[in-house]
C-alpha cells in the first residue's frame, strides 16, 4: 500500500478511528515483506494488506481490539498448521491505533473554562470551547489551540464528536443551559462528565433527569461537583482540581 500517508491523513480529517498494521521483522518464508502496511477501521474494512489469509484476519481482530482499548499492540505469529500455511516463517508486527486523542468539550468561558484551558494546554486532551453568548470571543483570551465555538444548544447534538474518546465538562452562566447540556451527554456516549455545582444544584439535577425524563440513573454518573477535592476556592484552583479528575480518568487511575 503506497497511499497510506494520504488515507490516514483523510481518516484523521474525519476524526475517525483506525488502526494502521505495520510488518516489522520476517524470519523465514512469509506471504507479507518489511513495512507491509494495513489499515483497519471499527468495522473491519481494511486498506492493504498483509498476505491474506487467516494471518490477516486474526490480525483484523487484534486491530479492532486495538483501537478500542487505544493501545500499541505488539505482536508474533509463527506460520503454521494453526494458520493453514507450511511455510514455517515467522512474522512480528506492530498495530497503532490512530485518531483516539481525548476530545474535551468545555462548556462555558468564564472566569474557570479560561482557566481550564491554560491548565490543560500541552495535555493530550483536544479542547473545544463553547460559550452560547454573542460576542464574547471578544471578551476572552484563549491560546491560539484551543477551538472556540459560540453555536446554539440546539446544533450541539450534531456538533459534539460523540464516543469513547469524549469528554464533557460543564459551567455555563446558566443553570437551566446547563441542565440541558447534562442531559443530552446522559443521553449520548461519552468517557467522562463532570457538571460544576453544589449539593443543591446536584440534587434538583438528579430529581429532575428521574421524574421529568424518566432516566433512572439520575445524575450518577455525573462527577458533580466537578473536580478532585484537593482545596482552594480560586478559579485557579478550581481549574487544576478539574485538570487533576480529567487526567485521572484519562490515564485509568
Amino acid at each position: 500500500m503506497n497511499n497510506w500517508i494520504e488515507l490516514l491523513h483523510e481518516f484523521k480529517r474525519k476524526k475517525q478511528p483506525v488502526a494502521l498494521v505495520t510488518v516489522t521483522k520476517i524470519l523465514g518464508s512469509a506471504p507479507c515483506k518489511v513495512a507491509s502496511k494495513m489499515i483497519v477501521t471499527k468495522q473491519k474494512e481494511i486498506f492493504g494488506t498483509i498476505g491474506g489469509g487467516k494471518l490477516e484476519f486474526k490480525v483484523i481482530d487484534e486491530a479492532v481490539v486495538s483501537i478500542y482499548e487505544n493501545k500499541i499492540i505488539e505482536l508474533s505469529y509463527t506460520l503454521g498448521p494453526e494458520f493453514e500455511q507450511c511455510c514455517g516463517g515467522k512474522v512480528e508486527l506492530i498495530i497503532e491505533p490512530m485518531n483516539q486523542s481525548p476530545e474535551l468539550y468545555l462548556f462555558g468561558a468564564g472566569h474557570i473554562g479560561i482557566e481550564l484551558c491554560n491548565v490543560l494546554k500541552n495535555t493530550p486532551f483536544n479542547i473545544t470551547l463553547l460559550d452560547v453568548r454573542e460576542n464574547w470571543k471578544s471578551t476572552i483570551e484563549i491560546d491560539k489551540s484551543i477551538t472556540f465555538s459560540d453555536i446554539d444548544f440546539n446544533f450541539y447534538k450534531q456538533f459534539i464528536n460523540w464516543g469513547p474518546n469524549c469528554y464533557i465538562a460543564i459551567m455555563t452562566h446558566d443553570h437551566k443551559l446547563d441542565f440541558e447540556i447534562t442531559a443530552l451527554a446522559l443521553h449520548s456516549e461519552t468517557k467522562y462528565i463532570g457538571l460544576i455545582g453544589s449539593k443543591t444544584k446536584k440534587n434538583k439535577f438528579n430529581n429532575l433527569l428521574k421524574k421529568e425524563l424518566n432516566f433512572e440513573l439520575g445524575i450518577s454518573p455525573v462527577h458533580c461537583p466537578i473536580g478532585l477535592d484537593i482545596g482552594g476556592f480560586t478559579p485557579k484552583e478550581i481549574a487544576i482540581s478539574i485538570a487533576s479528575e480529567l487526567l485521572k480518568k484519562y490515564y485509568g487511575k
